[in-house]
């Protein structure tokens, strides 16, 4: 995926705030802060992760369905592997 490879730097910039959060969850948890808290952080990285899936997905349709000179298989594919995924997040 060269969209990713492209914005590697940035993706991972973002990955690792998301995992830096989900560690301030941990320590939250174990030093048994309350529950609004947590509440709190959970909400937070939720959304972060929704906004790097936002990004993921605009790139990957921009690359891999919407760029001229694909094949119609190329596209299929791509448009397959975008449902696939999109129908894991939504359970």
């Amino acid at each position: 995926m060269a969209h990713i490879k492209a914005n590697k730097d940035p993706l991972l910039a973002r990955v690792r705030r998301i995992a830096g959060q989900v560690g301030a969850i941990e320590k939250a948890i174990v030093r048994d802060a309350d529950c609004g808290t947590v509440l709190h952080q959970v909400a937070g990285v939720r959304g972060a992760l929704g906004g790097l899936l936002d990004e993921l997905v605009a790139d990957h349709v921009r690359q891999h369905l919407a760029s001229p000179g694909l094949t119609d298989e190329e596209r299929t594919q791509a448009a397959e592997d975008l449902i696939a995924a999109i129908r894991r997040y939504a359970k």
